[in-house]
């Protein structure tokens, strides 16, 4: 049995509510972030499916969602 990362189709018919769609978080340059594995950083540059975040120790391309970074 083969298990996919899709969300299931809800049908019209059906007794229970949809899945609300994830809120994906947006970041400017220079906010302060908590990352989970990383710790605490700086934006330093912003692209359409992905933030730069500077950790001091390094420079860290977050990919989106960013399901484990949080602004502070």
């Amino acid at each position: 049995m083969s298990t996919s990362a899709r969300p299931r189709r809800h049908l019209a018919s059906s007794p229970f509510q949809p899945e609300p769609e994830p809120v994906i978080e947006e970041f400017e340059v220079d906010d302060l972030v908590s990352h989970d594995s990383y710790g605490m950083g700086r934006v330093v540059n912003v692209e359409a499916a992905a933030v730069t975040v500077d950790f001091r120790s390094q420079k860290v391309r977050v990919p989106s969602p960013f399901r484990k970074m949080s602004r502070l």
